[in-house]
């Protein structure tokens, strides 16, 4: 499909340099520019790395709770409650 781009000056010529480089159209060089800003458009966002808070504070556990023991662990909680 043909259609007219209006592009400046200083880009049309430095594209048509890459692309005798490349040994390549201007044509092809479009097109690969194109359908990579369109395939990272439509990329799912990159995951941030989340930082956790820690808890600095003091305390512990209860005396008592076996820390190793979801059991004694989760009857702690319900203690508490």
């Amino acid at each position: 499909m043909k259609t007219t781009l209006d592009l400046n000056g200083k880009l049309l010529a430095d594209a048509k340099v890459l692309a005798v480089r490349r040994r390549t159209s201007l044509t092809r060089l479009i097109e690969e520019g194109l359908q990579l800003r369109l395939r990272v458009a439509s990329a799912p966002p990159v995951a941030r790395a989340t930082r956790i808070p820690v808890h600095r504070g003091k305390g512990g556990l209860v005396r008592g709770v076996d820390p190793l023991s979801n059991k004694a662990m989760l009857q702690a909680a319900d203690d508490d409650a």
